[in-house]
């Protein structure tokens, strides 16, 4: 009788150990435990002198990109030029979503919660990212490019049109700061 209560407590103790392991939590696909690596968003980090142009008019402006949040975001820092005629000024965040496989940016600026209501995705372009958003009154897309072998960087605002046409909002040429 006693080795029968032994190798029921034996039997117990290794389905119960068998039972745990089965039942244990995979690591999550994001969170906090998986700070971002993405060699694209890498190549943004730094001070930048930036040139957009839009209607034909160019303004000049800073950015200043860091990882921010744990790592999950790149966060693009629009600092305004008060001696331009146009000053702009925004906080960008960029990030990735494992579970979708896309980046996803929140664009936060000068013209308010209408505009940054809308999150906008992006997938992988050749030497960039290329970002949808779906605003209210259209399509609104931002290319941006990096020239391997002159580390500038360049950005394309797209929008289409009440007839359906895609045409240029801006343009942004960047020129890294040392």
């Amino acid at each position: 009788m006693r080795f029968l209560s032994v190798a029921v407590v034996g039997l117990t103790f290794a389905a119960t150990s068998a039972m745990a392991q089965d039942n244990s939590t995979p690591e999550p696909i994001d969170g906090a435990s998986r700070p971002l690596r993405d060699s694209v968003l890498e190549q943004l980090v730094g001070h930048w002198q930036v040139t957009r142009t839009m209607r034909g008019t160019s303004t000049p402006t800073a950015a200043e990109v860091s990882w921010v949040l744990n790592h999950q975001f790149v966060q693009l820092h629009y600092v305004p030029d008060r001696s331009s005629p146009q000053p702009y000024e925004a906080i960008v965040y960029i990030g990735y979503d494992n579970m979708s496989d896309r980046y996803v940016v929140h664009w936060l600026d000068i013209f308010g919660g209408r505009i940054s209501e809308t999150l906008g995705y992006g997938t992988p372009a050749p030497n960039g990212i290329r970002f949808v958003f779906e605003y209210p009154d259209g399509p609104f897309t931002n290319t941006f490019t990096l020239d391997p072998s002159t580390h500038r960087l360049s950005f394309l605002l797209r929008q289409k049109n009440a007839r359906g046409e895609w045409t240029t909002f801006a343009t942004e040429e960047w020129r890294r700061v040392q």
